[in-house]
């Protein structure tokens, strides 16, 4: 798995003008250490079992500075509420419709889709996300 390192996060957070705190170490290294992509009411009630001081507002608040420093990527799936995800390496991702669980996609072929995408547009291409829908094997 591609997260940063304890480390790498302090100092992406300093050099953007963020306090290295201890809730935020805990809340990326939570994220860190799952594949599930949970929303930010998801990690609230894992991180609450370690954490009772930890509020709701604290976790959304250091969510979105996260995703503003490009340590953690936010995840639009279509739902009520945006999944994280702390892989930052290219990566695509797909949802099962009924149980709602989100797996990592790597290694696609990409390359002519963008250059198909970049000739109609003419808009060079900087960053793209894939998302696929269908029913996992635990579903079918």
């Amino acid at each position: 798995m591609t997260c940063l390192s304890r480390q790498e996060l302090c100092k992406k957070l300093r050099d953007n003008g963020y306090k290295v705190t201890p809730q935020r170490l805990a809340i990326y290294e939570e994220l860190a250490g799952t594949d599930s992509h949970p929303t930010a009411e998801a990690l609230f009630k894992k991180l609450q079992r370690n954490n009772p001081y930890m509020s709701f507002a604290t976790i959304y608040k250091a969510m979105g500075i996260l995703v503003k420093i490009g340590a953690v990527r936010m995840l639009n799936t279509g739902e009520t509420s945006s999944r994280y995800d702390a892989r930052m390496d290219e990566h695509y991702h797909v949802q099962c419709t009924c149980c709602g669980r989100v797996y990592d996609i790597f290694d696609l072929p990409t390359e002519k889709l963008t250059q198909a995408v970049t000739k109609q547009s003419g808009v060079k291409i900087q960053n793209s996300d894939f998302y696929f829908y269908g029913i996992c094997k635990n579903c079918q």
